[in-house]
C-alpha cells in the first residue's frame, strides 16, 4: 500500500471529481496530477519522519488537524482556507517554496499539465494526503497509534521502492531536485 492507494480509495471518488472540477481538468488528468504530486509529498513526509521529532509533529498534526474533513466533504477542496492550510502543510513538509516549485516542474514533465496549474494543485493535494493519512492512521479515533506502530506504518507507506527503507527514496528526491536546478 502507498499514499496513492489511500487517495484513490473507492470512498474518495467524490473528492477526485471535485478536485478535477475545481481545477478544470478531466478525472484522468486529476488522478495523474494527484498521483505525481502525492509521490513527492510522500517522500517529503518520509524525510521528516525519519527523526522522532518529525514523527511526533506529524502525529500531532493528524490528531489535531481534523484533516479527514477534506475527503468527507469534498466541497471544502475548493475553499480558500483549504489552500491556506495546504500551504501550511507544505511549509512543514518541504520548508522552502523553491522545493514546491521544483515538485510542480517535475510533475509537469510527468503529467503534461502546466507547472503553474500543478503549483496551484499542490496545497490541495497536501490536504488530501493528510486527510488520507489521518483516516488510515487514526481510523476514526482521535488518538494516534503508538510511535512504533506509526513508524512502521509510515515506513511501509512512504517506502517508494519497497526495500524497507525510506532513506534512499528521500535521497533520490533530493538528488532529482538538485539536478532540476
Amino acid at each position: 500500500m502507498n499514499i496513492n492507494d489511500l487517495l484513490f480509495d473507492k470512498n474518495n471518488t467524490d473528492a477526485i471529481s471535485e478536485f478535477a472540477n475545481n481545477f478544470g481538468v478531466n478525472e484522468s488528468e486529476a488522478k495523474d496530477a494527484i498521483s505525481s504530486l502525492a509521490d513527492s509529498l510522500s517522500r517529503g513526509l518520509g524525510a521528516n519522519t525519519q527523526e522522532v521529532k518529525g514523527l511526533d509533529s506529524l502525529m500531532e498534526a493528524l490528531e489535531k488537524g481534523n484533516h479527514s474533513r477534506y475527503l468527507d466533504d469534498p466541497s471544502l477542496l475548493g475553499k480558500k482556507e483549504t489552500t491556506q492550510e495546504g500551504n501550511d502543510i507544505l511549509g512543514h513538509i518541504f520548508g522552502d517554496k523553491d522545493v514546491s516549485r521544483h515538485v510542480a516542474k517535475r510533475s509537469s514533465k510527468e503529467t503534461g499539465l502546466g507547472s503553474s496549474l500543478l503549483k496551484k494543485m499542490l496545497p490541495v493535494v497536501a490536504t488530501m494526503v493528510m486527510a488520507s493519512l489521518g483516516k488510515k492512521m487514526l481510523g476514526g479515533s482521535k488518538t494516534a497509534p503508538s510511535r512504533q506502530e506509526s513508524s512502521g506504518f509510515l515506513t511501509n507507506l512512504l517506502d517508494a521502492d519497497k526495500d524497507g527503507s525510506m532513506i534512499d527514496d528521500v535521497l533520490g528526491m533530493a538528488f532529482k531536485a538538485f539536478m532540476a536546478r
